[in-house]
């Protein structure tokens, strides 16, 4: 007796069929793709504050190279997008990362506070290409229906693996049986580690990555490739999302120092991290799923950041903050956690046929652009009060709200490549 089915878009579907077992392999490759990635890409940033002090540079360099690998990833992103949607996404992948190798060596090898940035940058600029162009390809050969969830997978798989990698790094640094037989008690040779993993991961990908399907890999035509134009919508939508960015970014960099600032140990630091972590997991697993099948995914981008600016200014305000960051703020987790699919979901629909590499490099340019000025502004910020940069936080999430009042819900315009090869 054949098993019940029900029909979709895509033909039958065995009712009884668990969703986890019909995910497509590509998905899957590009869950294990981020995870490595993950690791590898976070080695060094354990021992970089360690690092950068030993070869007697100022802390304030610290904001550079972090606004240098932005600048990077903001150049990166639109570049490899363009050059991804004429075919051969694997190529322009690999050599991404060979820059972000070289990058890593420059930053670690040279000890000189100037070419350390410039390291930073190369590392960005070629970084952002496996983001762009695996998110991309995803988007393009998976339902409509489930990229919200497959989105969220990804950047859990990012999560988890960075903090191992962060982990790792650490140790190997500071336990003395593995440093001394890896040589890291020279702290640049954590970056010399970091940058012969990464080549090991290109080798991976040469050798795992699938072939474009048939309607992937076409190139948009001369009219498509000619237009240049951003539409109002998006250049609205991308400004709300450089401002949410900006949001993000302080919150993230700034509530570290707030700690320290209000006397909690490294130990109680890391325990509110690692709960945050398991926060984000439970939103990816159990929460994401639902808003996925939400059809108002802008409305719903606007609910979250509202109650996340409302969170923030409540928290950094109470007489008991510790108890707040693991009440309060752990919703504000769950909120910045369901927040990137959503918007992710929201550019790709406005992207044509052919075009979703230089939709998710345009993404990232505006996210990017977050990610330069928002430390530049927290730093004059938190100088003048701590408080306020958590409350220009919340107002940046508020005005992005606002902003997308004025965006309509973009239409898709073509059917992505999964519905037209069937």
């Amino acid at each position: 007796m054949r098993p019940s089915c029900r029909r979709n878009r895509l033909g039958p579907v065995p009712l009884n069929r668990h969703p986890l077992r019909t995910t497509p392999k590509l998905v899957w490759l590009f869950v294990v793709y981020f995870f490595v990635q993950g690791i590898v890409h976070n080695l060094g940033h354990p021992v970089t504050p360690a690092l950068v002090r030993s070869l007697g540079i100022e802390d304030f360099m610290f904001g550079v190279y972090f606004a240098s690998m932005s600048f990077g990833l903001m150049l990166g992103g639109p570049l490899f997008g363009r050059l991804g949607d004429k075919g051969h996404r694997k190529a322009y992948v690999v050599l991404g990362l060979i820059l972000y190798s070289i990058g890593q060596l420059i930053f670690g090898l040279s000890h000189d506070a100037v070419w350390m940035a410039v390291g930073r940058f190369v590392s960005g600029l070629g970084v952002v290409s496996s983001f762009t162009l695996f998110t991309s390809r995803m988007v393009e050969e998976t339902p409509e229906e489930k990229r919200t969830q497959y989105l969220a997978w990804i950047g859990a798989a990012t999560t988890i693996g960075s903090s191992i990698g962060y982990y790792l790094g650490g140790f190997a640094a500071t336990n003395p049986v593995v440093s001394a037989f890896l040589g890291t008690t020279d702290l640049s040779m954590i970056f010399v580690i970091q940058s012969f993993l990464n080549t090991l991961y290109v080798l991976g990908i040469v050798l795992s990555y699938p072939k474009e399907t048939r309607m992937s890999s076409i190139a948009p035509s001369s009219r498509e490739g000619s237009r240049r134009k951003v539409e109002p919508s998006l250049a609205l939508f991308l400004v709300a999302l450089f401002l949410m960015t900006i949001g993000t970014v302080n919150l993230g960099r700034y509530i570290d120092v707030y700690f320290n600032d209000l006397g909690y140990t490294s130990e109680e630091l890391g325990l509110f991290v690692m709960t945050t972590g398991f926060v984000s997991l439970f939103a990816t697993f159990f929460l994401i799923p639902w808003f996925g099948r939400q059809t108002n995914k802008i409305g719903w981008i606007q609910i979250v950041q509202t109650a996340s600016a409302v969170i923030v200014f409540f928290v950094f305000r109470a007489k008991n903050f510790l108890l707040a960051v693991y009440t309060a703020y752990m919703i504000y987790i769950l909120f910045r956690t369901i927040f990137p699919p959503l918007e992710q979901h929201v550019v790709a629909g406005y992207a044509a046929k052919g075009r979703y590499g230089s939709m998710f490099g345009t993404r990232q340019a505006a996210v990017s652009l977050g990610m330069v000025v928002g430390p530049l502004l927290g730093g004059v910020l938190y100088e003048i009060a701590p408080t306020l940069v958590f409350d220009v936080s919340a107002a940046t999430f508020v005005v992005g709200s606002l902003i997308l009042f004025l965006v309509p819900t973009p239409i898709l315009k073509e059917k992505p490549a999964y519905e037209q090869s069937t």
